[in-house]
């Protein structure tokens, strides 16, 4: 059984955690946060060393991170847990002082144990360092082994929707856990990931893989992203040169280094198989290949079926996409399936949301536009994450434009249209 102390002053808090983990929570004496890990051991029995320490930050945020900080530096084999509803403002900052998620103040029942279990479960697969016979201990504190999944989204030809599916992926995914999903666009010519999220990053993949070759987590996190739903990215690099440099290696070193910190891991590659992507099927646990419902897109993943067969690169869980279904074009979804030799998993549909999606920077799931492909996504979502929540609707989904005293597509209002990104950039 996990062993869970909680560090409050709430005697609310404490009842509804104890509740939803059945009893089997430790909690502090009721009072303020101690200083440092060893104030929280000194008030706990001798037997009890702890897979997760829950901390209180609702009245002293500061001193919850300082102390996360502290277990991150001395005690980085224990989950640290914070109870907040700052998740945006300070997401980053936590995630650099080594938090593994965060509990909203509000949460109740199955949403506790659901996050207290993962970060049990990140604490179970901490490996200490061997120092036995033949082996020169370093001084390192210790090391983690991937537990995260790596979800990979590729295609053998461009122009089929990867990025749009990659990241409405990612952001259903990063609904199920705070700080439980971060996405990589590895296309490194011509990456989109950051305009279809509506970033503007300050750093990029090759600041990210400086840090991963060395196996420092905690300088990695300082090169991510923040989307506003709370998932982390890793964005493409500025130009086709800036990527030149970037080996397969690298990529290897840098998705196994994400996948101990993460849950998930979703990968937004380039079309083909280039070294890059190879490196990434290497590490890959869940596969998904999109193709679009024409026959050039037909015939080249059926040579990328071949060619991954040939190398023995398929995982477990392997997902088969086919995108921009129309009636009107010619093909039937069972000539695609003919032409490839298996069946296909999830049919999107061509959709004007989708365009709209694209040119605005926010994820169909993320919307509360009701569309066919938004259901259809939804699919996918639950085809790799069963326990993933469907996309939101109503007053918790992302304004669209219409809500903000735009147009909507089809509508009859008289109103001028927001200025889309382009046209701002124009104007400036």
């Amino acid at each position: 059984m996990s062993r869970i102390v909680l560090v409050s002053s709430s005697p609310e808090l404490l009842e509804r955690v104890q509740r939803a983990m059945k009893n089997s929570c430790v909690s502090l004496p009721l009072g303020p946060l101690p200083a440092d890990p060893a104030g929280v051991f000194a008030q706990l029995p001798d037997s009890i060393r702890p897979d997760v320490v829950v901390l209180d930050a609702v009245t002293d945020i500061a001193q919850a991170l300082e102390l996360a900080s502290r277990f991150d530096q001395q005690c980085p084999g224990i989950s640290v847990v914070l109870v907040t509803d700052l998740y945006l403002e300070i997401g980053l900052e936590a995630m650099r002082v080594g938090v593994r998620d965060m509990l909203h103040p509000d949460m109740e029942g199955l949403d506790i144990s659901l996050v207290l279990e993962r970060a049990a479960e990140a604490a179970s697969g901490w490996v200490e360092p061997d120092t036995g016979a033949g082996v020169e201990a370093d001084g390192v504190a210790g090391s983690r082994v991937p537990t995260g999944r790596v979800i990979t989204v590729t295609s053998a030809k461009g122009g089929v929707g990867k990025t749009l599916l990659s990241t409405n992926l990612a952001v259903g995914l990063a609904r199920s856990g705070t700080h439980s999903t971060v996405l990589v666009d590895l296309d490194l010519q011509f990456g989109d990931v950051a305009s279809a999220l509506n970033l503007e990053p300050e750093y990029t993949l090759p600041d990210a893989l400086r840090s991963a070759v060395n196996g420092d987590t905690m300088v990695l996190k300082t090169f991510l992203s923040l989307h506003e739903t709370g998932l982390y990215v890793i964005c493409g690099p500025r130009s086709p040169a800036a990527g030149d440099a970037i080996t397969g290696e690298e990529i290897g070193q840098l998705l196994q280094l994400l996948s101990t910190e993460f849950t998930h891991v979703v990968v937004d590659t380039s079309s083909g198989l280039s070294d890059h992507v190879l490196a990434a099927l290497d590490v890959t646990t869940d596969l998904v290949l999109v193709t679009s419902l024409d026959v050039p897109g037909a015939r080249g993943l059926r040579k990328e079926l071949d060619a991954l067969n040939e190398l023995s690169m398929f995982p477990e869980a392997r997902h088969l996409v086919l995108n921009f279904v129309d009636k009107r074009g010619g093909l039937s979804v069972a000539d695609v399936e003919s032409t490839l030799g298996v069946g296909v998993d999830v049919v999107l549909p061509r959709s004007r949301a989708a365009l709209l999606s694209v040119n605005e920077g926010i994820p169909l799931v993320q919307s509360a536009v009701h569309d066919p492909l938004t259901d259809a996504l939804d699919q996918l979502l639950r085809r790799v994450e069963p326990t993933a929540a469907p996309a939101p609707r109503g007053r918790f989904a992302r304004k669209r434009p219409a809500d903000e005293g735009g147009v909507a597509v089809g509508s009859g209002d008289s109103t001028p249209p927001r200025r889309s990104r382009l046209q701002n950039a124009a104007v400036q």
